[in-house]
């Protein structure tokens, strides 16, 4: 199925998660955050919340800087 992740077109399998999307794209899950169509998915959904064809996905990695 196809999918956006940070606007670009990425093929994932059928019911992918957000879960699974995060586990193989980012080293500290505590440190991402998951917006699934311009809406955030809370950390305790991402397991129950499954991906569609279509969806824009946002994957936001927090840094620390100064």
């Amino acid at each position: 199925m196809r999918i956006t992740i940070n606007g670009v077109a990425t093929d994932v399998e059928d019911e992918t998660t957000v879960a699974d999307l995060v586990s193989g794209r980012a080293e500290d899950r505590s440190r991402v955050a998951v917006a699934v169509n311009a809406e955030v998915v809370p950390r305790s959904q991402w397991e129950a919340t499954s991906l569609g064809p279509e969806d824009s996905i946002e994957l936001l990695a927090a840094t620390a800087g100064g």
